[in-house]
């Protein structure tokens, strides 16, 4: 009986969404304690909320299910990127056309290369459409790759995965290539690691930040803009072909 009492606790809604703020704060103590940025605290509360749900017997709809309160809290988090972008509102008019350069040349070559490596691999064209997606924000890269072809799921996971390593290797690349300047460090971390990339330009000071947030912000419109014309364009011209 007692075991059936705490398996109904277990499974409690309450108890999913303790379960992810409990391993989300463990997780930033670890990062903030240790320093090493491979432990991203959006890598480790995932892996924690695996074992959670492994060790608890949970099932993963209805965890998902619970959760959605703190799902609701993307859309305030990512509004609230326009702080920085504010304070920092004359040094981005002052750098308005090398961020749109950046934006443009960065964000193109990023697609391609990736679609090219992919197609070398073999990947089918759902595949394909998904990777397309990845270095946008996830709330842009799901639907977007729904709407492309892709597989909505995968972009999440790819989205999480290029955020997360992207932020682990970016600041040793920007120290080996002499890269100091807070907004090509910020351009660097929205446009290659988005929101995660974000997270780590804050702690970089509020300048770097507003950068990120622009990068990140301007290249999944761009991107969601841009990628249905081009993707169209390409399954055309294949048709006459």
């Amino acid at each position: 009986m007692m075991t059936d009492a705490l398996l109904q606790v277990a499974r409690a809604p309450l108890t999913a969404i303790a379960l992810t703020l409990a391993a989300f704060v463990f997780a930033l103590w670890l990062y903030r304690r240790t320093g090493w940025l491979v432990l991203q605290p959006v890598l480790v509360t995932m892996l924690l909320i695996i074992a959670g749900i492994r060790l608890l017997q949970l099932d993963y709809a209805a965890y998902r299910e619970a959760v959605v309160p703190i799902a609701w809290l993307l859309g305030p988090t990512t509004v609230a990127l326009a702080v920085p972008l504010y304070r920092n509102l004359r040094r981005i008019r002052d750098n308005l056309w090398p961020v749109l350069v950046t934006l443009l040349v960065g964000g193109s070559a990023s697609v391609v290369l990736t679609l090219l490596a992919a197609w070398l691999l073999g990947a089918d064209l759902s595949v394909l459409m998904t990777l397309a997606t990845k270095s946008v924000t996830m709330p842009i890269a799901m639907p977007l790759a729904e709407q492309l072809g892709g597989l909505a799921a995968l972009a999440a996971v790819l989205v999480m995965l290029t955020g997360v390593l992207g932020t682990v290797m970016l600041p040793p690349l920007l120290r080996l290539t002499g890269v100091v300047h807070p907004a090509a460090r910020g351009m660097a971390y929205g446009m290659n690691a988005h929101a995660v990339g974000t997270a780590r330009a804050l702690e970089e000071g509020d300048e770097c930040a507003a950068f990120a947030a622009l990068a990140m912000g301007a290249l999944g419109v761009l991107t969601a803009l841009l990628l249905p014309a081009a993707v169209l364009g390409w399954r055309w011209l294949g048709a006459l072909v």
